[in-house]
């Protein structure tokens, strides 16, 4: 059974003739070409498909397309403004906050909707909200310095070179550093 829809895509309204079953993931990649919404595990574990449904984070793999209807969706292409990276994308880029890139985008619209709703989130409180997303690559680290530095960028109150690396523990002469590591925030 097909059904016609209409919703906001990243400020743009859009009407499409759909099949009723068709996810939002599957619609915003094969209908409307937006493919920076990744689709990963297809049971809602990894969190690579996020989106944002009238302004909060949902996994679009467990959404009809049907359902968005009437609705506004944002997704990590909707974040670039007039010719300008989100701060949460600048972020990624000066702390390296990606490797692979296959959870990136989903990671982006999470941190996008925590700044919005908390400008000076905790570490602890970003790894909150990132902990229903699944990145192999980084350990988490570099991405939660990444949203760090969105929050002071959008707070005015960076002032230096990003922090890039993490601080080195304090070791006694003549001995190797120990490796350390953050947690993860699965």
């Amino acid at each position: 059974m097909t059904v016609q829809v209409t919703m906001t895509v990243n400020g743009e309204e859009v009407t499409r003739e759909i099949e009723g079953r068709l996810l939002l993931v599957h619609f915003l990649r094969d209908h409307l070409q937006l493919t920076g919404t990744h689709w990963g595990c297809d049971t809602s574990n990894c969190g690579t498909c996020v989106v944002r449904l009238d302004g909060e984070p949902v996994k679009s793999c467990t959404v009809l397309a049907a359902m968005a209807g009437g609705h506004e969706v944002r997704t990590v292409e909707g974040l670039e403004q007039n010719g300008e990276l989100d701060p949460v994308q600048r972020g990624f880029i000066e702390c390296h906050g990606l490797q692979c890139g296959f959870c990136t985008p989903g990671m982006m619209m999470t941190a996008r909707a925590l700044l919005d709703s908390d400008p000076d989130p905790s570490d602890e409180e970003i790894r909150e909200a990132i902990s229903g997303q699944i990145c192999r690559c980084t350990g988490y680290a570099t991405i939660v310095r990444s949203i760090r530095w969105a929050a002071a960028e959008e707070a005015g109150t960076r002032t230096t070179a990003p922090d890039t690396e993490a601080p080195a523990a304090e070791q006694p002469a003549g001995e190797e550093p120990v490796a350390t590591t953050t947690g993860s925030a699965s």
